[in-house]
């Protein structure tokens, strides 16, 4: 699967490889990509758009929808 979302807490490359690195921690997800505040996440089980969703909340950049 994959979604692209806005996320507007996006500021600078920090932002985006902290996205990344955490992301990266989810079985199942596959490639992200960050460019400006837009995010695109590929994945596949057992990762789910709920999972990925809940992690941005908690790590301060949840994704406008």
């Amino acid at each position: 699967m994959e979604r692209t979302v806005l996320v507007q807490n996006i500021q600078c490359d920090h932002c985006a490889r902290t996205i990344r690195r955490e992301l990266a921690d989810i079985a199942g997800v596959q490639d992200v990509q960050v460019e400006g505040k837009s995010l695109t996440v590929r994945w596949e089980a057992p990762a789910t758009w709920e999972q990925i969703r809940t992690t941005l909340g908690e790590i301060g950049y949840p994704p406008s929808e």
